[in-house]
């Protein structure tokens, strides 16, 4: 394993490199150096289509690799992917009493912010396994400048070691202790957010039910983008976009049996919240989603079911892959931040 390391590592930041280097081309070079995206991705960002072209010839099956090779991979290959913005963003980690110890967090606070301010409460996506703070730094970074308002970033106990409830457990125990604790965290306790994505969007929403008529104070609003909403069934999109654009779904299996091993928990709303009989008095949402993306439809239907329950929900199908929020360097990701940061001011600026 010590020679599997460097090699490994130096292999996923070449290929890191490189993809940086893809999308800095002319979106017109692009389409010449890689065609058109097949007809179910038809109006695929010529960018995002590069990085499906890229992340079909390096990707290997999750369970192939040792899981922390896997966890450093994702990492380092990640770097030259996730490039910090200029804007100034003052940071500052934290620790928060978890469920089973403590957790660690990092703070974000635009040099604009008024005290106290909105907060979003931000969990990483990378299947419930892999990804931290460190992966997502860059897009939370452009979230809390664009959007204006305290990003709390917060790790949480990962799979197979510590497999469902864990994750949950620690969402929610991290929202518990920052609403009964605002003013440590200059956070306006009628404006605080739950938000992720991926896995983390799944963490965002399910902590959204628990929370629903209980007795701390509830979420003023949901970001989640290209949520894990149903690890049962299996809709078109994950068929339809199986491999070849950067998750697959051998891979999302994969994360499924990692984190909920039992099978028969994951008809839980705690693990698929789009099962929950009655989504009604949830906080309003913005859902994002991703045009090539095997969770697609998932997302698409939970915005839908929000929507029919009376909650009031902005969704967006943005024309990239899964995984944009951490693919900075590019330019249609950091356009699809910008439209993503737009929500969560807008979403927070009434409550």
């Amino acid at each position: 394993m010590a020679e599997t390391f460097p090699r490994a590592e130096a292999l996923a930041l070449l290929t890191g490199l490189i993809a940086r280097a893809v999308v800095s081309l002319p979106r017109p070079l692009l389409g010449l150096l890689f065609g058109e995206p097949p007809p179910p991705a038809r109006g695929l960002d010529p960018e995002a289509w590069a990085l499906a072209r890229l992340s079909a010839m390096v990707n290997r099956p999750a369970g192939d690799v040792p899981l922390e090779l896997g966890r450093r991979v994702f990492e380092v290959r990640s770097r030259p992917l996730s490039v910090r913005p200029a804007p100034a963003v003052a940071t500052e980690d934290r620790v928060l009493p978890g469920q089973a110890g403590d957790l660690r967090a990092r703070l974000y606070v635009p040099s604009n912010v008024p005290d106290p301010s909105p907060l979003l409460l931000y969990f990483h996506g990378g299947g419930w396994v892999r990804g931290s703070i460190a992966t997502h730094d860059a897009s939370c970074r452009m979230l809390a400048q664009l959007a204006g308002v305290r990003l709390l970033s917060v790790d949480y106990r990962m799979a197979p070691e510590h497999p469902f409830p864990a994750a949950a457990d620690d969402a929610q125990a991290a929202y518990a202790h920052v609403a009964s604790n605002p003013g440590e965290y200059g956070a306006d306790p009628a404006r605080l957010a739950l938000g992720g994505d991926s896995a983390g969007g799944n963490l965002a929403a399910v902590t959204a039910l628990a929370l629903r008529g209980g007795d701390l104070p509830q979420p003023a609003f949901q970001l989640l983008v290209y949520p894990a909403c149903d690890l049962v069934g299996k809709r078109p999109s994950v068929a339809t976009f199986s491999t070849g654009y950067f998750l697959t779904e051998a891979n999302m299996d994969w994360y499924k049996d990692q984190y909920v091993p039992d099978r028969d928990r994951r008809g839980d709303p705690r693990v698929s919240p789009l099962l929950a009989d009655d989504l009604a008095g949830l906080p309003p949402a913005y859902v994002a989603t991703a045009l090539a993306d095997p969770l697609r439809d998932e997302g698409d239907e939970y915005a839908e079911r929000l929507l029919a329950a009376g909650v009031p929900v902005a969704h967006q199908v943005h024309p990239l892959i899964h995984g944009f929020l951490n693919m900075t360097a590019g330019r249609s990701s950091r356009e699809a931040i910008a439209q993503i940061a737009g929500a969560l001011r807008q979403g927070l600026a009434f409550r």
